[in-house]
């Protein structure tokens, strides 16, 4: 979930989000890793929209702040479109990493698909602002993968865990490493329909989930393993 603020005079549409993390295996080094992951990846194609009969750069900002101490009534109260809640942990059920739907604010993150470079981050952002993954899964013959294809897509071997395996099997299938933003992933956000006011208009819906550890017993919240990273 973001805000969008179109700066007319600079020819920019710039998409602000705030990442929140929180969870026992939440760290301030492992927060400002997944904001750089994000705005790098999602600002890498410098792509452009048109908005009102203007062409406008896509500016990602992402700002983050790791918060510990951060309560349930916090989450269920917050009316910032720029704020997204992820729990950070060493346990998920079905271990995987997810977010409450397309367009949401908040999601529960595995810290073992958070390694650098892993793109998990960026790809589960790119579920926060309403994308989803692609219906075709095999894109073998097309280059490298766009920022929203799930793990599993059948890739060229280079894109694969193990390049010499055959497609389909074990390690022969998309290393989500290689994933990359592509023009297309930002005009699939339909930017251009937006409805503005005052030039700003949000981006997403809230859920406001507060995620409880699944090592707890708790599973507040929305699972979703189509969205996995």
């Amino acid at each position: 979930m973001g805000e969008a603020e179109l700066i007319s005079g600079k020819k920019v549409l710039a998409l602000s989000s705030h990442i929140i993390t929180y969870g026992n295996a939440a760290d301030a080094s492992l927060t400002e890793q997944m904001r750089d992951e994000i705005e790098t990846l999602w600002n890498e194609p410098r792509a452009t929209v048109m908005v009102y009969g203007q062409l406008c750069l896509v500016q990602f900002r992402i700002t983050a702040q790791l918060r510990l101490d951060i309560t349930e009534m916090e989450v269920l109260q917050n009316t910032d479109p720029r704020n997204n809640y992820f729990r950070i942990e060493d346990f998920a059920h079905g271990n995987i990493s997810f977010v409450d739907g397309l367009g949401c604010n908040t999601g529960y993150f595995l810290v073992e698909n958070l390694y650098k470079g892993s793109t998990t981050a960026a790809h589960e952002y790119g579920h926060t602002i309403g994308l989803d993954h692609p219906k075709i899964l095999d894109i073998r013959g097309k280059g490298v993968p766009g920022i929203m294809y799930p793990r599993g897509t059948l890739v060229d071997p280079q894109y694969q865990y193990d390049p010499s395996k055959p497609a389909g099997v074990t390690g022969g299938t998309m290393h989500p490493m290689h994933r990359r933003v592509r023009q297309e992933d930002i005009a699939g956000l339909n930017l251009h329909r937006l409805s503005f006011t005052n030039a700003r208009a949000v981006v997403g819906e809230f859920t406001n989930v507060f995620h409880w550890s699944h090592g707890e017993g708790g599973t507040t919240g929305f699972f979703s393993p189509p969205l996995l990273g």
